[in-house]
């Protein structure tokens, strides 16, 4: 097994440069994720089944849709061919991916059949149910050849050409033939599904995750080797260039086509990934950094490092959206990864939004962190283990100073945001300006807030009304004693004096 030899941080920033502004046609089935989102206090007396009180829904993109997006938060040109019904989750989904960048004016209306509509039902933390509204027939041959002569055209002026299947019908053998004949020696990323995988037959990679791979090849993968066993024997059965296998925690396995008898040469990336907190999209994301670092020139070693680290972030961290350049520099700076984790407060709804989606629940904390002392990382540590993610609230410099006096703080606002969210245990810092913490919790609607014990009742803690209104709760965590920043301030003053007196 080949390794990989891990470009310097130069070396990143110019192939993700390089990314940019290259065009990307994305063909396959576009999905429309919608979410239903409320709380449950009583069984319906009309049967045995839980009554939700809704309070919010959202919409996101998924399926060819999601891989579109994932590729223009890279800097690319995103063009998208695909099927949506005559109905208003197509024009939804149009509307969305339009606002994005994406160019959407070759997906095409099939009137005899529904937009692709998953709708997830969630009840606080639980995930009640799943409606799909769906027609997985295949297209008629009319559309068919409608579709084909749309990436026929859109082919001419791309770089690279990514078929995401879904198996909704979209990527017929005579879509994938047209595509891949269309694209002529430009690269071909295949993100496959199902049994028929001769209609991915000459691409340039095809990307199968572990399940996958075993389905297809007949072969069990439990490590590296096995993993370039399967990817062999698929590389030779669909003459494809190359076979990326993703191993989830396992990293991911590139091989390198077969040539006759000779068995090609494979390469393990482990994973970069600090802690799996949510799958969703990462196989979105490594179909989109694959397909878009080729377009900008890289090998396929080096676009295969790129979507495996993109991976990494997008599986250690919920609600991120698609994957920037940032995001994967970040992977080897250790001030930017936690510097990425500070978020305006927009995008702080949107994580939240996302969060909500996964029925995962939220907790915030929030002060000042002047000077970080093991009292603020053991209550930011406890307030982690209360929810799914850890949302922090750092005071301004001017709302410090109005709370504290002309003297503090001692270091700049985005000095303690960055040193707080480089606490492990914090998913996301937000900086707010107000007195109290009041309106950011009122946006954020976390379902516990958390503050040290020396706060003697509920009540006193900002925010309580908001959070018991809506069903959230108030806790307030045991302190380690002797510790403030005030106290670390005054004793740093009293060395100090002491060495000049």
């Amino acid at each position: 097994m080949e390794q990989f030899a891990e470009p310097d941080n130069a070396s990143i920033r110019s192939l993700l440069a390089n990314m940019l502004g290259k065009r990307v046609l994305v063909v396959g089935d576009a999905i429309l994720d919608h979410y239903l989102v409320g709380s449950v206090d009583r069984i319906s007396p009309e049967a045995p089944v839980p009554v939700i009180k809704y309070s919010e829904e959202h919409y996101s993109l998924g399926g060819a849709a999601n891989v579109a997006q994932c590729a223009s938060g890279l800097g690319a040109k995103v063009e998208l061919v695909s099927i949506v019904g005559n109905d208003p989750e197509g024009q939804r989904l149009k509307t969305m991916a339009k606002n994005l960048g994406i160019q959407v004016e070759r997906i095409l209306l099939d009137h005899a059949r529904p937009t692709t509509c998953k709708t997830r039902i969630v009840a606080g933390n639980q995930h009640v149910v799943r409606i799909d509204r769906e027609d997985c027939v295949m297209l008629p041959e009319l559309l068919q050849r409608r579709l084909a002569a749309e990436i026929e055209q859109a082919a001419e002026t791309a770089d690279v050409v990514i078929l995401a299947d879904y198996a909704k019908g979209v990527l017929t053998r005579l879509i994938c033939d047209t595509a891949m004949r269309s694209a002529c020696d430009k690269p071909v990323i295949v993100d496959p599904k199902g049994s028929n995988w001769e209609r991915y037959s000459r691409a340039t990679v095809i990307k199968p995750n572990t399940k996958e791979a075993e389905a297809i090849s007949g072969s069990a993968i439990q490590n590296q080797e096995d993993a370039a066993i399967a990817g062999r024997r698929i590389s030779r059965d669909l003459q494809a260039a190359h076979v990326m296998v993703t191993m989830g925690a396992g990293g991911a396995v590139l091989i390198a086509g077969a040539v006759g008898l000779k068995d090609g040469s494979a390469t393990h990336f482990p994973s970069r990934a600090r802690e799996v907190f949510d799958v969703t999209g990462a196989g979105d994301t490594v179909a989109a950094t694959l397909g878009v670092a080729l377009a900008g020139g890289a090998t396929m070693a080096q676009a295969a490092w790129l979507a495996n680290t993109a991976a990494g972030v997008c599986v250690s961290r919920f609600g991120t959206g698609p994957i920037s350049h940032r995001d994967i520099i970040a992977v080897d700076e250790q001030w930017l990864r936690s510097a990425s984790r500070v978020v305006s407060r927009p995008e702080a709804l949107r994580l939240v939004a996302k969060l909500r989606a996964q029925h995962k629940r939220l907790a915030f904390t929030n002060g000042c962190f002047d000077l970080l002392h093991v009292g603020h990382v053991t209550l930011l540590e406890k307030s982690r283990r209360e929810a799914d993610a850890l949302f922090v609230g750092v005071n301004t410099d001017d709302s410090v100073r109005r709370l504290k006096g002309p003297n503090r703080p001692i270091q700049h606002e985005s000095d303690r945001a960055a040193i707080v969210a480089a606490q492990a245990c914090v998913d996301a810092v937000v900086l707010f300006g107000e007195d109290t913490p009041y309106e950011l919790i009122d946006a954020l609607r976390p379902d516990v807030i958390t503050k040290g014990a020396d706060y003697s009742r509920k009540e006193d803690v900002v925010g309580w009304d908001i959070v018991e209104r809506y069903g959230g709760t108030v806790r307030l965590l045991d302190l380690v004693e002797g510790h403030s920043s005030t106290r670390l301030i005054q004793r740093a003053r009293m060395l100090s004096s002491a060495e000049w007196s």
